[in-house]
């Protein structure tokens, strides 16, 4: 699938929101409860997204007009990264991936984590990311990854 991946504005906020809220209910039902999504999907309200771009690098991947995927990058870690559920396993995950290691390389990160859902462990390691420990907020349990970045030439 073509793409286009730019850095997100406040204009999204809304967009990014439906995007994240489908991912959680259709992908991540699969490994976490009803509960967990829900209470998970409340720090992705458009405003709570807004709150997120004033705070990280936000990106968007997009398909024409439309936002289809977004990641962040908060220093050294990966956060958000969720693709539409109809536009998973095209590519814009990986696009939108390349593009925030590409950013924490150039600003001197060395070595990049994620904390992964259980339904992203395999997509993370696909991109070679290693497992370092779980972690649990509550019932949720997240995996947190990491990856040593090579600095760009």
């Amino acid at each position: 699938m073509n793409c286009l991946i730019r850095k997100a504005t406040d204009k999204d906020a809304t967009a990014i929101s439906r995007v994240i809220v489908a991912a959680l209910r259709e992908s991540n039902r699969q490994d976490y409860s009803a509960a967990i999504i829900a209470q998970v999907e409340l720090s992705f309200s458009p405003s709570a997204i807004l709150r997120l771009l004033a705070q990280r690098q936000v990106y968007v991947a997009t398909h024409g007009e439309e936002i289809i995927a977004t990641a962040s990058l908060d220093q050294a870690t990966v956060r958000s990264v969720f693709v539409a559920p109809a536009c998973q396993g095209r590519g814009a995950g990986r696009a939108l991936m390349a593009v925030v290691e590409s950013a924490a390389a150039i600003n001197g990160v060395s070595q990049l984590r994620v904390p992964s859902s259980i339904t992203a462990e395999g997509f993370y390691r696909s991109l070679g990311y290693s497992t370092i420990r779980d972690e649990y907020h509550g019932e949720e349990r997240t995996i947190i990854m990491e990856k040593l970045l090579a600095f760009p030439a």
